[in-house]
């Protein structure tokens, strides 16, 4: 990732796209899970306003995709989205 490229959400910030970029390198999705969930607790801090949309999983899954560069798949971001917010009790509207 060349640092000259344009960021891709300013919100979250230059280092959580590279951390989101080196996550995407590591082969395992066992290995993944703990580092996709500090970089969701990141995105969760900086993009507050998604807790309140049912769409969040979705939202939260699309931006880690396209911050790793495709490397992280949707699916797999948008389980551990979902099983974080279960774990805190949070149940989605379903508007």
């Amino acid at each position: 990732m060349n640092h000259q490229e344009k960021m891709i959400d300013r919100q979250v910030g230059r280092n959580a796209e590279l951390f989101a970029h080196k996550i995407g390198a590591i082969p395992t999705r066992a290995e993944r899970y703990g580092y996709i969930r500090i970089l969701v607790a990141i995105i969760e801090q900086a993009h507050s306003e998604w807790n309140q949309t049912s769409r969040k999983p979705e939202q939260v899954a699309h931006l880690v995709n396209r911050l790793s560069q495709g490397q992280v798949d949707t699916e797999e971001v948008k389980e551990i989205v979902v099983l974080r917010d279960e774990e805190r009790g949070y149940t989605p509207n379903k508007n």
